[in-house]
């Protein structure tokens, strides 16, 4: 018996192993959804370890697929354990959790790609942008086919404030590809630089924390894993719309072995392209001659808050496609080239 005021640590109940619900459930990964499953459960909770101190908080996990990661989370002694989990095969093995867990783990059969999340917590635990991060936390190993994605998506939730972010600087920690994990952390000059590292680093911290063999997962991957903690930053380093930014980083970065100003041309209409690419690069103070992966953040700042700039004063330009000039431009030239047929027909 505990002594009088002292809090006892949550703990599960005997169980069956992570092997053993596989087998009972018969449950195989699926290639189709790069589903990958982690048994060693040291290494599940070296993931949470990551997560800092979860005691009474509240935690989404994304994928337990069957349950290893949620075996250390509901160890941990959070307060409340939501789990997303798209394929219905796992979540006989999961309610076995919740029912050790009385109380403390919802589970919900959906896809975290459309999951609104705004409503996923109680309205108390909601901080100001300005103070530290909420109780809340993410936690997911992450199928290889959905990460980028869903990374991406949740860097756009981070700049708007919405999502998961409704509640303030959400933490989360999640499992890439390891050379995903290194684009997301590289710095000027490193050849994994990309435009995932800027979407990254100007809205989080990012910290790489330690990497996984593929031999740890079953099936085996042909990749290492990696374990990669977020955490959003009280001031964004570039202060411009997540679409804007986005859309100059991906035109600097989609001609990735040129100079940066090949990429930068494609922000702009055929008509007065040279002149308006020049006057961007001059404006922002950026060498024309840097390749992409070279360009600092303050640059990508410089450029984004430049280009901003030029679209206020012309209000068309943000709406204008460089990939849609060229399929009018092809579509065109077609015509063109057929007609010359038709008048000998005629």
């Amino acid at each position: 018996m505990a002594a009088p005021g002292k809090v006892v640590p949550f703990r599960l109940p005997p169980l069956p192993t992570i092997g053993e619900i596989i087998k009972l459930f018969r449950l195989k990964a699926q290639k189709q959804l790069s589903q990958n499953f982690l048994l060693d459960l040291r290494l599940t909770d070296k993931i949470v370890r990551q997560a800092g101190e979860l005691k009474n908080a509240h935690v989404c996990e994304v994928g337990p697929g069957p349950g290893g990661i949620t075996r250390s989370i509901l160890s941990a002694g959070v307060e409340q354990l939501l789990l997303i989990e798209k394929d219905p095969r796992f979540i006989p093995g999961l309610q076995i959790l919740s029912e050790a867990a009385p109380g403390k783990v919802c589970i919900v059969h959906g896809d975290i790609l459309t999951y609104k999340m705004e409503k996923a917590f109680p309205k108390h635990l909601k901080k100001n942008w300005d103070d530290e991060p909420p109780d809340i936390h993410i936690i997911g190993n992450l199928p290889f086919s959905v990460s980028t994605p869903l990374i991406i998506k949740w860097l756009e939730n981070v700049s708007k404030k919405d999502g998961p972010f409704i509640y303030g600087r959400t933490q989360m920690t999640l499992t890439f590809q390891k050379e995903v994990a290194e684009r997301l952390i590289a710095n000027p000059g490193g050849k994994q630089r990309s435009r995932l590292s800027i979407m990254a680093q100007h809205l989080c911290t990012v910290k790489n924390c330690f990497v996984i063999p593929g031999e740890a997962f079953v099936p085996k991957p042909e990749v290492d894993v990696a374990v990669v903690h977020f955490t959003p930053l009280v001031q964004p380093k570039i202060q411009q719309p997540f679409e804007l930014v986005e859309k100059v980083v991906r035109s600097v970065f989609q001609f990735r072995r040129k100079y940066c100003f090949r990429g930068l041309e494609t922000l702009f209409p055929q008509d007065g392209r040279l002149k308006r690419t020049e006057q961007l690069m001059m404006t922002a103070n950026v060498d024309p001659t840097l390749r992409p992966f070279q360009l600092s953040m303050s640059q990508f700042r410089n450029l984004c808050d430049t280009y901003r700039k030029m679209c206020d004063e012309d209000p068309s330009l943000f709406a204008y496609s460089y990939r849609e000039e060229l399929k009018q431009n092809k579509k065109m030239r077609n015509l063109l080239k057929n007609q010359p047929e038709q008048t000998e027909k005629s």
